[in-house]
């Protein structure tokens, strides 16, 4: 048995370790994944060189970087039998907040909650793809993150559209308010999810660390829609509110693209 250490610089939070975990599904010399999403590691326990895991990795674009390959006698490994009913919990919660967030976003007419809204989509199908193909093929597997990639950025692609015809159009403003506070509880429910699917790897990591939540994604996100809120207010402009809806558009894109990535 080996043991070889990633760095994945990019891994903020449990989609991208569902993202992952998909990507690696059918290597059939590993025998076991300890994911470490604070400090951004990725144990792999395997029996064979380890240079198809590694191509695999690299190819999801997460800032995978091997650190180090040792021998192990380590064989026995924990095995979480509520992982489907922790996956089921985080995707409700990310379902719920992208129909919240692309109501209230339509409503208040704030980008940034759109934008926001499938980020929280892209989640959903992260978890979405785990869970509905469990036992089914590869091929299976491979078809559903396709759907889900392409779907995907169109709707991004779509949300720039809009964005420019609001930018060249008349100045509209979001309901700055409306923004900050769904804003804030989809930093809550960004923390929930981290914190349900953290609390499973062991009792110690069951509590909420500062650098488990505020390195997410997911979270910053959160942050820039308040921020922009409160610009919307302080400037009567709906610019801040286009901008960081453009970024989350970008991020959204970013995600489909990994997520394609596990379907060749």
């Amino acid at each position: 048995m080996k043991k070889t250490i990633f760095e994945i610089t990019h891994m903020d939070c449990p989609s991208e370790e569902n993202l992952i975990r998909m990507k690696l599904d059918g290597i059939s010399s590993i025998v076991n994944l300890d994911f470490d999403i604070p400090n951004r590691k990725l144990t792999v326990f395997h029996r064979e060189e380890i240079d198809q895991i590694e191509k695999s990795i690299l190819e999801l674009n997460l800032g995978g970087k091997k650190i180090s390959t040792e021998q192990t006698d380590q064989t026995d490994f924990k095995e979480n039998a509520n992982q489907k009913k922790l996956l089921w919990s985080v995707l409700a919660i990310n379902f719920a907040f992208f129909i919240i967030e692309i109501t209230t976003g339509i409503i208040s007419k704030s980008m940034g909650l759109v934008a926001d809204s499938l980020d929280m989509l892209a989640d959903s199908f992260v978890y979405g793809i785990s869970l509905f193909a469990v036992g089914g093929t590869l091929m299976k597997k491979k078809r559903i993150a396709q759907l889900a990639g392409y779907f995907q950025i169109a709707l991004a692609l779509i949300g720039f559209v809009e964005v420019c015809r609001r930018f060249f159009g008349p100045d509209k403003l979001p309901e700055f308010s409306t923004m900050i506070i769904v804003s804030m509880l989809a930093l809550i429910a960004n923390g929930s999810c981290l914190y349900i699917l953290q609390k499973s790897k062991s009792k110690e990591e069951a509590h909420m660390k500062a650098s488990m939540i505020f390195t997410s994604n997911d979270v910053i996100i959160n942050l820039g829609v308040i921020t922009a809120g409160l610009l919307v207010n302080g400037l009567s402009s709906s610019t801040p509110d286009l901008i960081i809806g453009s970024i989350v558009f970008v991020l959204v894109i970013q995600g489909a693209l990994r997520i394609l990535k596990i379907s060749k």
